[in-house]
């Protein structure tokens, strides 16, 4: 027993973590009278025994050391009494070698009967121990720069790495403070930080700095410092040890990563191109360079053409025409600059040609040298520059996005004595890669709105005119939005009987898509217009053309998200008639026009909304409304009522205060108007109607009522004439006679009563028949044996236009003549 208990106190080799991990230990299952019942893997590879050798044998013979019964049957008791029992026991391996391992033995327990031991084992390692030689290597040779001050916080003792670090030699460290050696360093800031640990005796780690040494006095260096108080015996403090890390790569990436992300929200944050070069300039002075030019090729600057050289676009000019873009310097005013911003310039640094710009590297000119001959020669201004403010050091990044060439930038060292290192380079490469994609999309944006600007602009009528019904006055703003302008529209379209057609729509989205799409709707609202259409079928007839543009472009498949589809537009077409005074109108989802009466009242006619075009499957309505001479009668779109607060109904208050103000000129209250309640750029595009009502008085209009009676074409044609002569429009008295002549006998000859023919003057004559029948008129050619057939052909030769509208009672044939 006393065996058994000498035994199970002998120290194990194994390390905490191996206590509690057995899945590596040799295991074996021995019975009661030693006999090796199991045997595992883990105690082949140990001993080097297969299971076919060793079990049902003794496992006496696995024992390198003379048998002990007395032992033995000590442990087996303790082993039986549930406690188990461990120690170190030499074993014999498989080859004949002697193995010492720790040993342990479970617990009995049955297995089929018989009484069971689970003994396990590992080999003993030696405890590796460490001698004064190498501990004395270890604190002088570490990578790691260590230092011990006494309680006033001198050196007592440091290390060969840490005076390597400070380029100080340590006899003239020790006995004196850091303050006192090493001014480049936050010294005041390390001293606090060690009084701090002598007083609290807690630890400070991992605290981070910038500061010069002397070991390398032109570029600066990073250090993580650790600080922890050093006690005795009877754990008083005696000093403080610091240890020292030279962390200058990992703070230089870090401080990359931290610019490239800021360059990120700094630079590009408007889609000008001039901007966008500025900002890049502005960005890396001075935290990168004192002195920065960016300069740009000019197609990139011109909306013209392509816009850029791209890579693979063959032969590029022997001399790049380049423009000053962006500049910035540490001094006022740039005046190490040779040029200025909008300047040409072609400044490639020697001996690089444009394929530089083209296919070529970031350029690193560690030290510049003013009186090399390459500048002295190739850019002789430069070279006096050089000389005359320190430039010292040069980096020039190829401004290039999307297989284009945009241009160069040029950063340069001067007051930061510093050169720059091939590190640098890196930094510069990816602030320039960045803005060069926000001044290649700049570039894009710029060229789209001016084109989508040039083809809106093209499609918007250039000249409005309501004749003698209407004074119009109209102003149109395109949108300064990223993608573009819109597709906004306005049109006054002359019809018959003095009567005048207004339009205004916008279409969904933005850019040329935008611009194509409402040059098309508006020709086809010219068209509907001249067919005479009411407000509600020239709607419909628009809404079938919108599902048919979606279904065009998408090929009649749903649209894929990212194809560029025609959604759809809001419309409102009204028809004036200055005889009436009356004013038809239908609306496909816009907004309400704006009336203002002649006492400046101001209210909203609300017709029926409609639904949007392009929806399909839904009828528009139309309503009318008689507008007072001198009405002010106003159609506009979202973008000049939504303002900032996006509340519609108190952007058409707004407007209606703004034009209920008198003013005598239309086109000076639509300007003032717009520039009211769009005092800044919005993200829509903004249009603005204005139409000024007149009526055609008794005086302008005479009608007469025509019995269904071929006989009575011979009084109405008299009439027609002394009315015409009492005009004063004698030269157009005998066209008159003949195409009334015409009208009316057709319409007795061919429609149904009741018949009236009205005469109207305004900026022409026009002479309308109107008749009972919808049968529409038709132009034939009669041939020269035919007694009839020329009444159209007829009027069609003696007029300066005619047609045909229908009303809710038939229709109307009418003819017009220019007054001379």
């Amino acid at each position: 027993m006393d065996s058994a208990r000498k035994g199970s106190d002998v120290p194990m080799a194994a390390g905490p973590r191996d206590l509690f991990d057995a899945s590596t230990d040799a295991a074996a299952v021995v019975s009661a009278d030693g006999v090796v019942v199991g045997w595992t893997r883990g105690a082949e590879e140990l001993l080097g025994y297969p299971a076919r050798e060793v079990v049902g044998g003794s496992v006496a013979r696995l024992l390198a050391m003379p048998g002990d019964p007395v032992r033995v049957a000590g442990i087996a008791e303790r082993c039986r009494a549930g406690m188990g029992w461990s120690g170190l026991v030499p074993v014999r391996h498989r080859d004949g070698g002697s193995i010492d391992v720790d040993l342990r033995v479970s617990a009995s327990f049955r297995m089929g009967g018989d009484e069971c031991f689970l003994i396990s084992a590992r080999e003993q390692r030696q405890q590796w121990r460490v001698g004064q030689s190498v501990l004395d290597g270890f604190l002088t040779r570490s990578p790691v720069g260590m230092a011990v001050m006494d309680l006033q916080l001198r050196y007592v003792w440091l290390n060969d790495t840490l005076e390597r670090f400070g380029g100080v030699p340590r006899e003239q460290r020790l006995g004196r403070r850091l303050s006192e050696l090493l001014l480049g360093l936050q010294t005041d800031t390390i001293e606090g930080l060690m009084r701090k640990v002598l007083a609290t005796g807690v630890p400070v780690t991992d605290y981070e700095y910038v500061g010069w040494s002397w070991a390398d006095p032109h570029r600066q260096h990073a250090y993580s410092t650790s600080f922890f108080p050093l006690v005795d015996a009877d754990n008083s403090v005696t000093g403080v040890c610091y240890m020292v890390l030279d962390v200058t790569e990992r703070w230089n990436a870090r401080q990359l990563l931290s610019l490239v992300n800021e360059a990120g929200t700094r630079i590009g944050r408007t889609l000008d191109v001039m901007r966008t070069a500025q900002e890049l300039a502005d960005f890396a002075v001075p935290r990168f360079a004192d002195f920065v030019v960016v300069d740009l090729l000019e197609p990139v600057l011109s909306t013209e053409g392509h816009g850029a050289w791209l890579t693979d676009a063959g032969p590029a000019p022997a001399k790049p025409v380049m423009r000053r873009a962006g500049m910035s310097s540490v001094r006022e005013g740039c005046p190490e600059a040779v040029a200025r911003i909008g300047d040409k310039v072609d400044f490639l640094p020697p001996p690089h040609d444009v394929s530089l710009l083209i296919n070529g590297e970031p350029i690193l000119i560690p030290v510049l040298d003013p009186s090399d001959d390459l500048w002295v020669s190739e850019q002789p201004a430069r070279a006096a520059s050089i000389g005359e403010f320190g430039l010292h050091s040069l980096i020039s990044v190829p401004m290039r996005a999307r297989n284009t060439a945009l241009g160069l930038t040029t950063f340069v060292r001067s007051l930061n004595h510093v050169p720059f290192q091939a590190d640098d380079v890196l930094l510069a490469r990816e602030l320039v890669a960045r803005a060069a994609l926000c001044v290649d999309n700049a570039r894009r944006y710029t060229r789209e709105h001016a084109a989508a600007v040039t083809l809106q602009r093209s499609l918007l009528p250039h000249a409005l005119t309501g004749g003698t019904a209407l004074e119009v006055a109209s102003s149109y703003l395109p949108a300064d939005a990223p993608g573009g302008v819109g597709g906004d529209w306005f049109d006054v379209i002359p019809l018959s009987g003095a009567r005048v057609g207004l339009v205004v729509g916008d279409v969904v989205g933005h850019g040329i898509t935008a611009a194509a799409a409402m040059g098309r709707l508006r020709t086809a609202v010219q068209t509907l217009a001249d067919m005479e259409m009411p407000p509600d079928e020239l709607l419909a007839h628009l809404d079938d053309l919108v599902l048919r543009l979606g279904e065009e472009e998408t090929g009649g498949a749903p649209a894929d998200k990212h194809m560029t589809t025609f959604l759809g537009a809001t419309c409102l077409y009204a028809v004036y008639d200055p005889v009436t005074r009356r004013c038809t109108m239908a609306r496909a989802g816009h907004p309400p026009p704006v009336v203002v009466a002649p006492d400046g009242h101001v209210y909203f006619p609300e017709p029926p909304a409609g639904p949007p075009l392009g929806l399909g499957g839904m009828a528009f309505e139309a309503a009318e409304i008689e507008l007072a001479e001198n009405s002010l009668f106003g159609l506009y779109t979202n973008g000049l009522i939504e303002g900032a607060d996006r509340d519609m109904e108190l952007g058409m208050s707004r407007l209606g205060d703004v034009l209920g103000r008198p003013d005598p000129d239309l086109g000076a209250l639509c300007t003032s108007a717009v520039q009211q309640l769009v005092p800044v750029p919005q993200p829509d595009d903004i249009a603005l109607l204005l139409a000024r009502t007149h009526a055609l008085g008794a005086g302008q209009v005479v009608s007469w009522d025509v019995p269904a009676d071929p006989s009575a074409v011979a009084d109405v044609r008299a009439g027609v004439t002394r009315q015409v002569r009492a005009w004063g429009f004698e030269e157009l008295a005998m066209t008159t006679e003949l195409v009334v002549s015409e009208l009316v006998t057709n319409a007795i000859r061919y429609a149904a009563p009741p018949i009236r023919l009205r005469l109207l003057r305004d900026s022409r004559l026009t002479c309308e028949v109107a008749d009972a029948s919808s049968t529409a008129p038709r132009l034939r050619h009669a041939r020269s044996t035919d007694e009839g057939g020329r009444g159209l052909f007829l009027v069609a030769q003696l007029a300066h236009r005619w047609g045909a509208r229908y009303t809710a009672d038939g229709k109307i044939i009418w003819a017009e003549q220019e007054i001379p």
